[in-house]
């Protein structure tokens, strides 16, 4: 079952690190990258740019309207991402405590809808 891993953090604390603290994090998320590919659960990953970059949008009444930011002011923020394939979520949250920002930060699991099953 594909299960998407949000990686959450507070994009502050993130800031105010050492660029030696940020190599050193970046090491462990290619050691933890390189563990997923090497099992075969690995399907994608992705980092985000901060807050400031990202922009929402909503229709209402058929009209767009966008707006700066991101949807809600939070302490934490989305950060980045995996796509992983994991035999159920006991192995799922195995592999989220492995990610460098759960220590820091907080991983949310959510499954991926399989809509073949839905479709039977």
């Amino acid at each position: 079952m594909k299960y998407l891993l949000m990686i959450y953090e507070n994009e502050k604390i993130w800031e105010s690190l050492s660029q030696e603290e940020t190599q050193k994090i970046l090491g462990e998320y290619a050691v933890f990258t390189e563990s997923l590919e090497k099992s075969g659960s690995y399907i994608a990953a992705e980092a985000l740019e901060p807050t400031p970059t990202a922009t929402t949008v909503r229709i209402r009444d058929g009209k767009r309207l966008t707006t700066d930011g991101p949807f809600a002011e939070t302490r934490e923020q989305l950060g980045g991402f995996y796509l992983v394939e994991a035999k159920d979520l006991d192995e799922a949250i195995a592999m989220a405590s492995r990610i460098p920002n759960a220590r820091t930060g907080s991983i949310e699991i959510r499954p991926i809808m399989d809509y073949s099953k839905n479709m039977g």
